[in-house]
């Protein structure tokens, strides 16, 4: 339930807060004084989305904070909206997502305003009501029909992609054969084109590699007074009296290192220049090889790898395209067999959807002729459609007789504004209870109707504060009557600001605030007597 929230710099309220109650709490006030401007709030601070709009006038942020109880935890909500646009969302002091504030406050809080009125005369909505009824029962049969629907909706959509792409795929067939053959009698091997190169760049440079070599070599281990002779010379003397130190040992050793590194070196360079030799036959025949390869890199691939990727890949497509009429066969196999299936669920869902609409009928209908609809009589008309959704294949549309002797028609056709605010409180006090919703907010409940019906609203509003707690704007004094606490918004103005406050009413208050809606400005003696009457009628009937 909600216990408290603090309002500040929004729209025109400068600050204020409010402790709600258990029960029924009734939230009057005079037109303009800023009724909305309290739902507003809290829905902000339940998840609704910011705006700028929202920060009062030279403030630079609004501020709403919400405590209250979720499941037996104390929660406290933060929205902060600032004028520049920026908003921030806390919860416990943490910072969280819109989505994931919106998530846990639909469990805290539910507020019905004049846009529930409107869904509910859509009938596109009225299957969500069916299915939250029994939620338990259905949810599972209906994530199951929805495994169903994606399967077979990926099974269709790949074979109505197959049979689109069969004339294409007819025209493709020769290009995808030269490109295969081409591809293929190329015979490639990943890494080839590194290695022509750099075969290319040493034929190309045959003569300047091998005179370089040749000298390198030469230095190395050719002549009388090349460096392997002379270093031989130098590391027979020092193992000659090696053994007289341990300094000219460590000595010896790294020089004999050095001496036995360049001997593999010279034998390395002896090796390479052996092997270097010219043939402009072998340069001619790798220039060509690697004319090949980058003519095949700017048809399929920038890379040898990604051409063999590509060959991969239309080796794939040809093969589908040569067996078209097997793969056709198999994939509308697959498609049948999963459209039976959905077949299947769909129609386990519409069962457990009959039974539980045949019980929300029953439910309704009883709230109805608890709200003075004596006469009511409501059907949950079903429909098979010729498609599935994702919801199943059920047209579910609420039917409805208000009087006596009257056919049941569609909602939209026949409820009145009046009319329709007494069905959705029906609705909801069925939902709140499936729902577990500990707090229930009413704004607009009272449009449309008056005298009789005003009373009945307020006491069935009083009933559901037994097991919910209630939050309900309301201007007129026959539901203001049935409630446990009251408050009162007024407005004040200064020379330059304009200022709602909302205030927590005495008994003495109420009485007062009620003989106000009963008789208008001026209270007098004989209102105050009405009001007293009208709620100790209303306590005796509740």
């Amino acid at each position: 339930m909600i216990n408290h929230i603090s309002i500040q710099n929004f729209a025109i309220i400068e600050n204020t807060e409010i402790d709600f109650e258990e029960g029924l709490n009734i939230i009057t006030g005079e037109t303009g004084s800023g009724k909305s401007i309290v739902i507003e709030a809290i829905s902000l601070a339940l998840g609704s989305r910011a705006d700028s709009a929202f920060v009062r006038h030279g403030a630079q942020k609004a501020v709403v904070q919400l405590a209250g109880e979720l499941y037996g935890e104390d929660i406290v909500i933060t929205r902060e909206v600032s004028a520049a646009g920026k908003n921030l969302c806390k919860l416990n002091g943490q910072l969280v997502t819109l989505g994931e504030l919106s998530e846990i406050c639909r469990r805290l809080a539910d507020i019905h305003g004049q846009y529930d009125n409107q869904s509910l005369l859509n009938p596109d909505n009225h299957i969500r009501l069916v299915d939250s009824f029994h939620g338990e029962q259905i949810t599972p049969i209906k994530e199951a029909y929805q495994v169903a629907y994606a399967s077979y909706q990926d099974t269709k959509s790949r074979l109505t992609k197959l049979l689109s792409a069969e004339q294409d795929n007819l025209k493709k067939l020769d290009f995808y054969r030269f490109e295969q053959s081409e591809i293929e009698n190329a015979h490639l091997t990943p890494g080839e084109d590194e290695s022509l190169s750099e075969r290319i760049s040493i034929l190309q440079n045959s003569e300047k590699i091998f005179d370089a070599i040749e000298t390198a070599y030469g230095l190395l281990s050719d002549g009388d007074r090349d460096v392997l002779s002379s270093m031989g010379t130098g590391l027979h003397a020092l193992q000659s009296i090696s053994e007289y130190s341990k300094e000219i040992q460590t000595l010896t050793e790294e020089f004999a290192d050095i001496y036995y590194r360049l001997e593999d070196l010279s034998s390395e360079l002896r090796r390479i220049r052996d092997d270097v030799t010219f043939s402009p036959e072998e340069l001619d025949d790798s220039i060509t090889r690697i004319s090949q390869i980058d003519g095949l890199k700017k048809k399929y691939g920038s890379t040898i790898e990604e051409i063999l990727t590509y060959y991969d890949t239309i080796s794939e497509e040809l093969k589908q395209i040569e067996n078209f009429d097997d793969v056709k066969a198999q994939l509308q196999a697959e498609t049948d067999a999963a459209y039976k299936a959905l077949s299947e669920k769909a129609a386990q869902l519409t069962e457990v959807r009959k039974a539980s609409a045949k019980e929300l009928e029953n439910a309704i209908e009883s709230e109805l002729h608890d709200l003075n609809f004596g006469s009511a009589k409501l059907s949950i008309d079903f429909q098979c459609s010729e498609t599935f959704g994702p919801d199943g294949n059920d047209d579910v549309e609420f039917l409805i007789s208000t009087n006596k002797g009257e056919p049941l028609k569609p909602l939209v056709k026949i409820a009145s504004g009046g009319e329709i605010s007494r069905i959705m409180l029906a609705i909801k006090n069925i939902t709140g209870t499936y729902d577990n919703i500990p707090t229930m907010i009413f704004d607009e409940i009272d449009a449309g109707i008056s005298g009789i019906t005003a009373s009945i609203v307020g006491r069935k509003l009083h009933q559901i504060a037994k097991n919910h707690q209630i939050i309900c704007i309301t201007h007129l004094p026959q539901i203001a009557a049935s409630g446990d606490t009251h408050y009162r918004i007024y407005k004040e103005e200064t020379d330059s600001n304009t200022f709602t406050t909302v205030e927590k009413l005495s008994d003495t208050e109420t009485i007062d605030e009620i003989a106000r809606l009963l008789g208008g400005e001026n209270i007098t003696e004989t209102t105050r007597k009405s009001a007293v009457e009208l709620m100790e009628l209303t306590k005796q009937k509740i």
